[in-house]
């Protein structure tokens, strides 16, 4: 399966995190809001040009910024 970063795809994809490509402070948020590889998540909304990505991960809604989405790899399910 191919990876893809997170800030690509449409409201209702559901995938898994294969990576965060994010260090330090801002990568531990990410971490400490669910952000872990292995998590299966649910797009709940994604504004093309503005933020913020939705996200169903871990049983909660978490929004995070384009900046931060596009350093997340993912494996989207089919």
């Amino acid at each position: 399966m191919d990876k893809i970063r997170l800030n690509k795809l449409k409201p209702g994809a559901k995938g898994k995190i294969v990576n965060i490509a994010l260090k330090g402070a801002s990568g531990r948020r990410l971490m400490d809001l669910g952000f872990i590889p292995g998590s299966d998540f649910t797009v709940v909304r994604n504004a093309p040009l503005v933020d913020p990505v939705e996200l169903e991960i871990r049983d909660n809604n978490v929004s995070i910024r384009h900046d931060e989405a596009k350093f997340i790899e993912v494996i989207v399910s089919e």
